[in-house]
This record gives C-alpha cells, structure tokens and sequence, in this order.
C-alpha cells in the first residue's frame, strides 16, 4: 500500500485519474463549485489538486470519487477482491478441525493475523515534522473548505477523530464533521448513535475532560476505515492493516496521550471540556443533499497541530448524489458483505445501497429463501444491527436477482402484490434524517419480492380524473409500474381516493411538489426516499402503495418542526467560477450541477 497520501496523489496521477490546477484559488465556495461539477461528471470525474490555495498547502478533493479510485486507494483492482479474501479468511477460520494436523495448518493464518495489529513507533513521526502549539497553532492555518452558501462556516470533513473509552482505554476512530468556530476552536459532531457520542458521555459522567486527536490525510485506507460501520470497540486501524496487508504504525500525540498513525498529514490535538455548555453547531449542506440544520454538538479545543513539511489537505464535498461518498459506500458493501452473513443474516445472498438513497435511505438484498417470513426475519434483523439500522427502505428480493441491475428490480416491482409485499416497522433513524416528526426515530418499510412469479399483467392507466391543481407524468408507468403526480406541497390531496379509481392499474403512485416536476428517475428516488416517513407518508389503497413524497409543512401535525432546503451553490459562485473556467485549465467546460436543483429550493436559506 502506500507511504503517505504523497504516494497515494502519484499514483492517480500516473493512472490518468488526476487533474492538477495551479490557478490561485479560493477555498471558500470556489473548490467545493469545483469539485462538484467533477464529482457528478461521467464515473465520478477525476480528482483535483488545488496546488495553489489561500493558505500554503495544497487540496486533494474526490480522491475517491469513482470506483477506480476507490479501489487505487485499497490497493485492489476491484472492491469485490476485498470480499474474497474476507469470504477465503472466515472459511479457514470458522471450518471444522477434526485432526491436529488441521490445527496447525491454521498457525500460519494467524501468523498473518497478527501482522495486521497497528505498533506504535517510540520518538516521532513523519506527521510530527513541524509542531505548532498555543497560540501558534491556528486553523487559520490550513485550507479548511466553506462549500455551500448557507453553511455556517468552514468545515474539515475528512477528520479521523481519536477517542479512547475512558473506562477500557479502547480506541475508536471515527469521522465526525468539524465546524471551525475561532481560529482555536471547531464544533465535534459526533452523533448520539456513535462510539464518539458515547465516549463523550462517559468521560461527561465521570466529571474528566475528554481527549482527542485528529488525524488528516496519510495512507487513504486510513480515511476509508474511519468512515467504515466497524462493530464498537473494534479498533478501525486493524481494519486499516487488514486492507493495506500491513500494520498502521502509531506515534504519540505531543499534548496527550492519544497515538495517531505516524505517516498522516496533518494531526490536530486538543480536548473537550465536557462541562461545557454544548455550542451551536451548523448549518452544512450533508450528504444527504440536504442541509442538516443548526443543533447542539461539544466544542472541541485546539492545543497543537503537528504537520509533514510536504503536507497536502485532503477534503470532500458532499451534497446532493452522486459525490464521492456515493464510491465509498459501494466499497463498503462489498467489503462488509461476508460480515453479514455471517453475524447477522447467513441467508443473505448480495446487497447494494443504491447512490439515490445516499448511503442507508434504500437498501437492495437478493436472499436464499426457504421459509414463509424468512423475509420479514431478515428485514427485522437488519434494522436492528449496527449501521443498518439507520435503513428506511428495503427491498428484499430472490437470490438470482442482480441486485444493481435497474431493469431486474423494475420487473420484480411491477409484478409484485403489494398487499402481500409490505412489511412494516417503526426504529432508529439517522439523525441527519429531517422527515421525521421525531429526530432518530421513524418507520420503516420493506418489500418482499422473494415469491414474485411474472402476472401478465401490463401497468396502465386510463381516462382518471385529476385533482385540482395535480398534473401527471406517465414517463415510469411502463418500466417501474409508477404514476408520477405534481402538486404544491400545501395543496390536500386526497391520495387513497385517488388511488380507488378503477382505470389506474399500477402497483405505485408518488406525489411530489410541482418544483420536482420534469427530473429523472434517479432523482425522483432520492426525493422520495428523503422527504417520506412511511409511517406518515405512504398508504396501502386498492392494492396500490401511495407515497406523498413533497416537501413537509414544518410545524403541521404529524410534521418535523424544521424542514430543510437542498444543497446549492449560490448564482454567484457559478458565475464566479464559469468566468474563470479557462484560467483553471482543466478542460472542456462543465455547466454547475446546481442550475438543475435550485429549482427545488424555496428561499436562499438552509430551512424554509
């Protein structure tokens, strides 16, 4: 694998997937505009150096936006060889040892094992090369990226934040977002779901000030494996090791005692005063295309920032899909299949997470059913383990389905039952989520397509009558068996009525808001998925799933109290950033993604 992220940067650049821009440019908006219109090109685009920023260190953005990059950055030619070897290691592993002889075939094995174990190294590393403390050590400093208009500051967001449990010392290492409030202090945004959170409340209970370093950069199976759902306390630099085939070298912080992997970039120390009042944290245009709004996180306090004189900053922009984290997550469910079946439903054939559902909104598995509710068994399960129970939508099909192919999950839906389908439940939600009435909690719907037998049976729709103010599409009637339905999100539609006329043969209607009208397939899904609750938002009429997928008026009954506005740039950092196209040298124009989806907002702010 590679020495440092230096190493790593040569490598896409001798693999044609890097384009060097050494035109002065600015990391508030303009190379998050950039990266963008990158980021959403054919296959993810390329990754862009910024070799000549505001500060003194250049930006490496999209570093893993495309599923040749991804896997550049594992060290594999494709994800799906991680899988293998993790399928070949837990079969050695868990198959029957009858005789001694087969015992000791296994020493070798572990052998291995232990060379995946992260060391530390004794005196400093590489990331210790230039150490700036107290005052000198300021954010100021670095290259911290400010992406959309109504962000409420400048975020790092590829930090790799270690903590240790303050009662077993046992590492976890996680990637919390970091606003940037002063030039010594940021927001920790570790969610209540995750190992940060719990950290925080156990170093909270026991009256202690809490520990934490940042790592950015070095070896990028680091940052992969800090955005990994890693069972808690499972150290995330043996997964590191295990990727790179060998061990992550540590060294010691220089103001506490966190070890931090000695080839990083940059390494940013401090603490948080758990005594203090948590601060106000937001708004940030999210990877769910959303903004997440302004809440209550710690605040994390600067005491050095160690750096390699060659430093480079890694970043990434996230925002409405596809980004980069759309390729991570690919390499994810390869990577963390076998793991699945094994712990937690071993009738689990293949999963995906399409990008529209970005990340955990919408996930595909194909099973080996034997049983009448061995669907629901495995639906029920997978919302109750680890990440996945941040699910919303599943589909659980037969075991021969190609899970990421469109056309075979579109036959499956048009000739399901629904009223045989749909299984139901209500659990954890990300609290990013903002359909929501109740922040991290929602329901939760599955579809059973594991028994679907082809019917015959075309989708049409005939002479209906419309509601007022309703118009319709019937581009996805044919292919998804799907009637589109437009209206303004504070018009009342009677929904079930309208799903009781006899002319409308189809398994599915979706209303949206007008502004949705005219996108594609890909884009409709991920509104959909976003802005519903099903426990709220979709019914089950005349055999028929209706779904009202608009926008949800903050404070009505039933409704969150805050709903956001989508992630855009501002006109006037596109203008900004077409007028300078030909200076960035990076070739043939690309027009802004966000002259398509400004369209969906309602004001220029981060909630309407």
């Amino acid at each position: 694998m590679y020495k440092n992220l230096q190493e790593f940067i040569a490598t896409l650049q001798s693999a044609g997937e890097l384009i060097r821009i050494g035109t002065p440019v600015s990391s508030i908006y303009e190379i998050a505009e950039l990266t963008d219109r990158q980021a959403k090109s054919a296959g993810g685009g390329k990754a862009l150096l910024f070799e000549n920023t505001d500060t003194g260190f250049p930006v490496l953005t999209n570093m893993m936006g495309s599923e040749r990059r991804i896997s550049l950055a594992l060290g594999v030619e494709k994800s799906e060889d991680i899988s293998a070897r993790i399928d070949s290691l837990l079969s050695q592993v868990l198959s029957p040892k009858e005789g001694l002889m087969d015992k000791l075939k296994m020493l070798p094995l572990l052998g291995e094992v232990a060379k995946w174990f992260p060391r530390k190294l004794k005196g400093k590393g590489e990331c210790q090369q230039v150490i700036l403390k107290g005052e000198k050590a300021s954010l100021d400093l670095l290259p911290i990226l400010k992406s959309w208009g109504c962000d409420g500051g400048r975020f790092v967001t590829l930090p790799m934040v270690n903590t240790l449990d303050p009662y077993t010392g046992v590492r976890n290492v996680g990637m919390y977002r970091m606003q940037v409030f002063d030039s010594h202090t940021t927001g920790m945004h570790w969610h209540r779901h995750k190992t940060g959170a719990r950290h925080y409340d156990g170093y909270k209970a026991l009256g202690k000030r809490m520990p934490v370093s940042v790592a950015i950069g070095g070896d990028p199976v680091y940052t992969y494996a800090a955005t990994a759902p890693m069972p808690d306390n499972m150290d995330e630099y043996l997964l590191a090791g295990f990727l790179r085939r060998k061990p992550v070298k540590l060294v010691k912080c220089i103001t506490n005692d966190i070890y931090v992997p000695s080839d990083c970039d940059f390494i940013i120390e401090g603490y948080v005063d758990t005594t203090e009042p948590l601060a106000v944290e937001g708004d940030f245009g999210d990877h769910t295309g959303f903004y997440s709004l302004k809440d209550l996180y710690p605040r994390f306090h600067v005491t050095a920032i160690t750096h390699r004189r060659d430093a480079v900053y890694p970043a990434t922009v996230v925002g409405i899909p596809p980004q980069e984290d759309a390729y991570i997550s690919i390499a994810t469910e390869r990577i963390f299949l076998a793991p699945i079946r094994l712990v937690m439903q071993p009738e689990i054939v293949d999963m995906t997470m399409p990008t529209a559902g970005t990340s955990h909104n919408i996930a595909i598995l194909s099973l080996k059913s034997r049983y009448t509710g061995q669907a629901a068994k495995v639906a029920l399960g997978m919302w109750s383990a680890g990440q996945m129970m941040f699910n919303k939508y599943l589909l659980l099909t037969p075991e021969n389905t190609i899970v990421r192919d469109s056309d075979h999950i579109a036959t499956l839906l048009r000739n399901c039952n629904p009223n045989e389908a749909i299984i139901r439940s209500e659990g954890i939600y990300d609290v990013l989520d903002h359909a929501t009435a109740t922040c991290g909690y929602g329901g939760k719907m599955a579809l059973d397509l594991t028994d679907v037998k082809d019917n015959g049976v075309c989708p049409t729709v005939g002479e209906i009558t419309l509601p007022e103010g309703v118009t319709m599409s019937k581009a996805l009637v044919d292919k998804w068996s799907t009637l589109l339905l437009f209206a303004d999100n504070s018009a009342e539609i009677d929904l079930q009525a309208f799903a009781s006329q006899k002319d409308i043969a189809c398994n599915y209607i979706v209303l949206f808001d007008t502004r949705a009208e005219g996108f594609d397939a890909e884009d409709l899904l991920w509104l959909a998925a976003a802005n519903t609750d099903p426990n709220r938002d979709i019914a089950l009429c005349n055999n028929k799933i209706v779904v009202d997928a608009r926008v949800k008026i903050p404070g009505r009954e039933g409704n969150p109290t805050r709903f956001p506005n989508v992630v855009t740039s501002t006109p006037e950092v596109i203008e900004a950033v077409d007028k300078r196209w030909e200076e960035y040298g990076i070739g043939e124009f690309i027009a802004s993604p966000s002259l398509k989806y400004r369209k969906l907002t309602f004001n220029d702010k981060a909630e309407w």
